[in-house]
């Protein structure tokens, strides 16, 4: 009875939730709006689904939820938004690299280096002030894999693991919006790349290698890096000061 129940309900979540759910990852582009039936869903899941086996990955509520939210709220209504979230971790066939061989010396007998390239959260937005977004946090883990002889002539095998998050913002201008260099300028750990396209347009560009850290940090750090494309811009004024009418002038 209990299987059925949950079955029943594992049907009736939305279909990218699901997705999510079997298979750890989705890729859709949406109207801005749509995606708000998944967020909702997402917020039901830990009250609707009970067995183990269907738990959602930590970086589902960490990241894709407060994300979704957030590139929302810059969006129109019918603005088209794409997302790929591939949660199933770096350690899968498809994401990893070739392995090479390291240069050794005695003890040690052989030396392996995997790289795991991850992409796991990848962002298109059309943006209310016609610009477009592009967000990606991809994650590159380095394995060695270490063989040695120790003095009393026994193998060992040793295994070290270091992982690296690279965050990487674009924004893509329309055509005619004013740029200029902001005050004070970014840190030196935030690199920051301007374009000039022959056909007017200007590209901005920055990225970061950071700490992975906790899941729950993740979107703080994509909104640091994605900040400093805005600091470029400067912001409009408001409509009521530009649309405010001159004082009178008194006779």
């Amino acid at each position: 009875m209990f299987w059925r129940k949950q079955r029943q309900a594992l049907e009736r979540l939305h279909p990218l939730h699901r997705q999510l759910v079997e298979e750890h990852r989705f890729s859709a582009t949406l109207p801005a709006t749509d995606w708000s039936a998944l967020v909702a869903s997402l917020a039901r899941h830990e009250q609707s689904i009970k067995r183990h086996k269907w738990r959602l990955p930590a970086q589902a509520h960490a990241v894709v939820v407060p994300m979704l939210r957030i590139l929302q709220e810059d969006m129109e209504p019918g603005a088209p938004l794409g997302v790929t979230a591939d949660l199933r971790g770096p350690r899968v066939a498809d994401k990893r690299g070739p392995s090479r061989r390291l240069p050794v010396q005695r003890p040690v007998r052989s030396a392996t280096e995997t790289v795991f390239t991850d992409p796991w959260f990848v962002a298109r937005a059309e943006l209310r002030d016609g610009s477009v977004l592009d967000v990606a946090v991809v994650e590159r883990l380095r394995v060695r894999n270490v063989v040695k002889t120790s003095r009393s002539g026994k193998t060992k095998h040793k295994s070290k693991s270091k992982t690296v998050r690279v965050v990487q913002a674009t924004r893509r201008l329309p055509k005619g919006m004013p740029v200029r260099r902001p005050e004070p300028p970014a840190p030196p750990w935030l690199a920051v790349r301007v374009q000039q396209k022959d056909n007017g347009r200007t590209v901005l560009r920055s990225s970061a290698k950071l700490r992975p850290g906790a899941d729950a940090d993740a979107p703080a750090q994509i909104l640091t890096v994605t900040g400093e494309l805005f600091r470029w811009t400067p912001a409009a004024p408001p409509a009521s000061a530009a649309s405010a009418p001159a004082p009178r002038r008194t006779r």
